[in-house]
């Protein structure tokens, strides 16, 4: 039988359809976003407003940089702590020698058989 090992609840991470779910709702917000921009550029032609030469280069920014956001923000995953990191990699070694720990011994005398 195979054990598991304990997790600490402060390490643990979030399970991996926590992260996917969240990847999910914030990839259909920023094509929502996007699809609004859609329709305020075209009501905005439609209408002939007033400096609209502003604001749709805005919403055809928007239109052409978010599904490219969306997608690189939809595949990342989350950063990992550095504390948390640590943390791990001192548990798998063990503690860090002292500093001191080579200065406090006393220097090995060489006895060599040339001396007088």
């Amino acid at each position: 039988m195979k054990r598991s090992r304990a997790v600490l609840i402060t390490d643990a991470e979030r399970s991996q359809q926590d992260q996917l779910r969240s990847r999910q709702i914030r990839y259909a917000s920023m094509m929502g976003l996007r699809a609004v921009c859609l329709v305020v550029g075209s009501i905005l032609v439609a209408v002939e407003a007033p400096l609209l030469w502003l604001w749709l280069p805005l919403c055809v920014a928007g239109m052409v940089l978010l599904p490219w956001l969306a997608v690189l923000i939809a595949n990342d995953r989350p950063a990992r702590e550095e504390k948390k990191l640590l943390s791990r990699l001192r548990r798998r070694t063990g503690p860090e020698p002292a500093q001191n720990a080579l200065q406090s011994r006393p220097a090995a005398r060489v006895i060599d058989a040339d001396e007088p």
